[in-house]
């Protein structure tokens, strides 16, 4: 028997892909978006349901609502959590329908993705 008191667990190892989604997702600038199909072909790897499913498991240390549908729903069961956010970032959204149901917004895609490469200050200018 040792004395040795044990330290907390190993954590497993990120898979690669997951981190470079990670990545990709801590780069979009606050207020912009990147849709899940964006962030694949920015890694040149993947698509839209890998991209979604590393969101799934790993996302909630990134700023998960900037990687979104390209359609701009916000995420089901989240849509609170992740509106807060666009409006302290200044992400542009559209008004909701009056059919949606709860009245939540959506995201103004065409406005609010990032590309990736633009500075932040090129897009606005631009928009």
């Amino acid at each position: 028997m040792s004395d040795e008191v044990p330290g907390p667990p190993e954590l497993p190892e990120l898979p690669e892909y997951a981190e470079r989604v990670l990545d990709a997702a801590e780069r979009i600038p606050p207020g912009r978006v990147m849709t899940y199909g964006d962030v694949a072909e920015w890694l040149g790897d993947g698509g839209p349901r890998q991209v979604g499913r590393v969101m799934a498991l790993y996302g909630g240390a990134v700023p998960w609502w900037r990687v979104v549908r390209a359609d701009g729903a916000l995420l089901p069961g989240h849509e609170l959590r992740a509106l807060d956010h666009y409006r302290a970032e200044g992400t542009p959204l559209r008004e909701a329908a009056r059919t949606a149901e709860g009245h939540i917004p959506r995201l103004d895609m065409r406005r609010a993705r990032w590309d990736g490469v633009s500075d932040v200050a090129d897009t606005e200018a631009h928009n």
